[in-house]
């Protein structure tokens, strides 16, 4: 027989005896931390058990902050989005009306054009001529011999200070206008590079019916045989036009083109062995200098 031991070291229960197992308890469980003792090989009887955990909100705030976080970086990127757009050095040009001056603070207004009115180019200030053209060389001023205005040709404002070419055709080439030319000492003289300040043209025209009796001039083809050919005199008029509107400017008389000598060479026509003389040099110098004096 064993002896029944206070627990824990502690004093003998008045109310216990031996072998009489352990005090009542009330019904129910141990008290809470107060661990239960039932009989010999049966285990412990805990107390009360705990109740259950509360649910925690963390998880839910955590998430919850992280959308926040979310969506203040998204509305910062689209910030930053529409920062770069508006900074972009070179933005797509977007249509406008031109700016004008206001009447009150002088201060453009959209869809009014302030610019002075462009000047005129030489070709609008050109009556309306189907002929007019552009001239490329210094033999294109010809034309105006034939009604065709000079589009790029300088502007006569008068006689002083003008430059002049002269034109000449002939009794076998009526159409056909050749440069005549004069001297270079002359004011109103310009190399054929400069014939856009150009404002005077000088038309030479033969008279129908004015050749003269031919005078037989001898030379040598150049096979070396023996021709002869009839150089043929005859008259021009001369008239002078402004380059720019191929209008009429003046009249220069009449210019001589004698063949009282044959010259040292010669061109000629081989079908009808004849060569027309051209205008005198000096006769047509002296009308320029009295037209453009």
């Amino acid at each position: 027989m064993s002896n029944v031991h206070p627990p824990y070291g502690g004093q003998p229960d008045p109310n216990v005896t031996p072998w009489s197992g352990p005090p009542a308890q009330p019904a129910g469980y141990p008290g809470y931390g107060q661990p239960g003792y039932g009989y010999p090989g049966q285990p412990p009887q805990f107390g009360a058990p705990l109740p259950p955990p509360q649910k925690s909100n963390r998880g839910l705030i955590i998430g919850l902050a992280a959308g926040a976080v979310v969506v203040v970086l998204a509305i910062c990127g689209a910030g930053i989005g529409l920062a770069l757009v508006g900074n972009d050095d070179d933005p797509a040009p977007i249509a406008s009306g031109p700016a004008s001056v206001g009447p009150s603070n002088g201060n453009p207004r959209p869809g009014t054009d302030t610019s002075a009115a462009p000047e005129p180019s030489e070709s609008q200030e050109q009556p309306n001529n189907n002929n007019a053209v552009t001239a490329r060389y210094s033999s294109d001023l010809s034309g105006v011999c034939d009604g065709s205005p000079i589009l790029n040709a300088a502007t006569y404002s008068g006689p002083s200070g003008a430059k002049a070419y002269t034109f000449a055709n002939s009794i076998e080439r009526p159409t056909f206008w050749s440069t005549k030319s004069v001297s270079s000492a002359k004011p109103y003289y310009a190399k054929s590079a400069d014939f856009t300040s150009v404002s005077v043209v000088a038309c030479l025209k033969v008279d129908e019916g004015s050749e003269g009796a031919p005078k037989k001039c001898d030379y040598k083809d150049n096979s070396g045989k023996q021709v002869t050919i009839s150089y043929i005199s005859s008259r021009y008029t001369m008239t002078f036009y402004a380059a720019k509107t191929a209008e009429k400017i003046g009249d220069g008389g009449t210019v001589n083109a004698p063949a009282n000598r044959c010259p040292s060479f010669i061109s000629y026509n081989k079908l009808t062995m004849k060569s027309y003389a051209s205008p005198d040099s000096g006769t047509i110098e002296a009308a320029l200098d009295k037209f453009l004096s």
